[in-house]
């Protein structure tokens, strides 16, 4: 056989193994990053779980908390108004009871005390919603790759073949963009 009988026939057919090997490539790093969107996606749910269900938890500790320390000292101011020296006496044990189930659940519980909930429900809030921030970055950082490789020549030519189209960025609602109020 004549050698450029050969290359006139290894030539298109190294290209078309090359162009072959090539779309393959493109089209399994198009499904790669549509994985990563995914798996960032899943990262905003949990983080969206764990925000809320962290925050309600606290809260709820917190609340009660409040509560329970406002019924306490409202018990002792209104046993102070207005009062004789008997009634000084009798509010005097009657607070030394109360100081001592205050004592008792304080000797149980030493780490529960409303200003130190109220702080860790500051530190929750802020750790839920850093973590809840890192999952929308990962996200649309990984919306970003894959959109550029759906517009940019030569894997935009995979994409309209396959007929990808750009991801949207997250994007939090316009209620979700408000402040959120939180009330004791």
């Amino acid at each position: 056989m004549d050698p450029a009988f050969i290359l006139l026939i290894a030539v298109p057919v190294l290209l078309i193994i090359i162009l072959l090997a090539w779309w393959i490539s493109v089209s399994n790093n198009f499904h790669r990053k549509q994985i990563k969107i995914k798996e960032a996606l899943s990262g905003i749910e949990i983080a969206l779980t764990n925000r809320f269900d962290k925050l309600t938890k606290l809260l709820d500790v917190a609340k009660g908390f409040a509560a329970h320390e406002k019924e306490t000292f409202s018990q002792v101011i209104s046993l102070r108004k207005g009062m004789n020296i008997g009634e000084l006496n009798q509010a005097n044990a009657q607070c030394d009871q109360l100081m001592a189930r205050i004592n008792a659940v304080a000797e149980g519980y030493p780490e529960l005390r409303s200003a130190e909930m109220f702080r860790e429900l500051q530190g929750g809030i802020r750790e839920a919603e850093a973590h809840l921030q890192a999952a929308r970055r990962l996200y649309n950082s990984n919306v970003t790759l894959f959109n550029t490789a759906v517009v940019i020549f030569p894997s935009n030519i995979v994409a309209n073949a396959k007929h990808l189209q750009k991801a949207e960025f997250f994007e939090a609602e316009e209620a979700k963009k408000a402040d959120v109020k939180i009330s004791f």
